[in-house]
């Protein structure tokens, strides 16, 4: 039996848990203000007036307010000097003044009333002229955006991902620390998944088992689980139905949490029972990729090269060429911070520089039709030196958590 895979109870498996998060602070005002003060100084380098933060991550970012983006625009303009401002619903406007970290008037308006027409009218009382440039958040809707447009506004509205990915790909030691603790929780977590495991057990259970020791390391859950056995775990993101697990199947247990709005997202690949020489050698080959991928990352080079690395490595040994099965059906790697998924991301065709502060999952999982799927999934970040890891890759096959190295 492969070295901490089943054994215990789920009773027991918690109970070896504990809260992680004690002692971890979310970031402080100074930091929003720095955050602020950056992306103002960039706004004025490329000429950009003001900035729309809408509701979600972004608004989070410089902001604290965690708000879902909805039919209802919430957000702030950022102007490229002064204070920034915030835009909401009526109804809504104490709950945003709660959410606050950075100190702003709040503009409402009521549900009869066009938000766009007071977003726009915001601007002018900034004594922004027409024709300025205004940046809006990326992932501003498009209804919001074409409300806006029908306006007939004057101003020059372009993408702020100029500004944004320059803040937000480059992580400060507070958000670096964040991250380190939720995807050292979710490791935590993994071990005592793997060590419930039975013969008969369903991947649902599984799942349920994962969300609540999650918050048994202090999360609020589970931001995201994926349990799959046997031929199921050749799909990467899964399949509609649960399955039971058998003796001998592949196990891919892909799950995260976050701390204080930083993520973690690690996959774990080992075998319940005794692994086959085909399982052994395509599990072997996907730590290779993995490997190959992190001794790419070298400062200065472009995020495509880490992809081609991964991949490199697997045409190689027969897998592929290309995203063609059995091999890697898709990118190495993505950004991640405040979103699982943000960029720069590690495929072909990105050429942004790595750098320090970016953080990136590695994970170039081999997909096998019908047989089985691994995927070796742990996140590293650039330093000065190069790459590090958040956590350590897994192990082996056979003792995939390191139990006994």
């Amino acid at each position: 039996m492969t070295v901490g895979v089943g054994g215990k109870t789920s009773e027991q498996a918690l109970s070896g848990l504990s809260n992680m998060a004690v002692g971890m602070e979310p970031i402080g005002l100074d930091e929003y203000r720095a955050r602020i003060a950056r992306a103002q100084e960039l706004m004025r380098d490329q000429g950009i007036a003001a900035i729309y933060l809408n509701a979600g991550s972004n608004l989070r970012y410089f902001t604290g307010v965690k708000w879902s983006p909805s039919e209802r625009m919430v957000g702030a303009v950022l102007p490229a000097a002064g204070p920034l401002v915030y835009i909401a619903p009526a109804f809504e406007e104490g709950t945003v003044r709660d959410f606050r970290e950075v100190d702003g008037a709040i503009h409402t308006w009521h549900e009869h009333q066009n938000p766009y027409r007071l977003l726009l009218d915001m601007l002018v009382g900034m004594g922004i002229a027409a024709g300025a440039r205004i940046g809006l958040c990326p992932s501003l809707a498009f209804f919001m955006y074409d409300g806006i447009r029908r306006l007939g506004s004057s101003f020059d509205f372009v993408n702020a991902a100029c500004i944004l990915d320059c803040c937000r790909f480059h992580k400060s030691v507070a958000e670096l620390a964040l991250m380190q603790r939720a995807k050292d929780m979710t490791l935590e977590v993994h071990k005592a998944a793997a060590s419930i495991l039975r013969e008969g057990i369903s991947t649902t259970e599984v799942a349920e088992f994962i969300q609540q020791a999650h918050r048994k390391v202090g999360a609020p859950g589970s931001t995201f689980c994926i349990v799959l056995f046997g031929e199921a775990s050749a799909f990467p993101h899964g399949v509609k139905h649960a399955q039971v697990l058998k003796d001998g199947d592949m196990v891919l247990i892909d799950t995260g949490c976050q701390l204080h709005g930083y993520q973690s997202d690690i996959t774990r690949s080992y075998v319940f029972g005794v692994p086959s020489e085909r399982q052994r050698t395509l599990w072997n080959l996907e730590k290779a990729a993995q490997l190959a991928a992190f001794e790419a990352a070298r400062l200065g080079v472009p995020c495509s090269s880490v992809d081609a690395a991964a991949r490199r490595c697997l045409e190689a040994a027969g897998l592929g060429p290309d995203y063609q099965l059995p091999g890697l059906p898709h990118r190495t790697g993505h950004g991640i911070g405040l979103d699982i998924h943000e960029g720069p991301y590690l495929v072909r065709g990105d050429e942004t520089p790595l750098a320090e502060g970016m953080c990136f999952s590695n994970e170039p999982m081999i997909c096998v039709p019908g047989e089985f799927g691994i995927r070796l999934e742990d996140h590293f970040y650039m330093t000065a030196s190069g790459p590090r890891w958040f956590t350590q890759p897994s192990h082996s096959i056979d003792d995939p958590f390191g139990l006994q190295a």
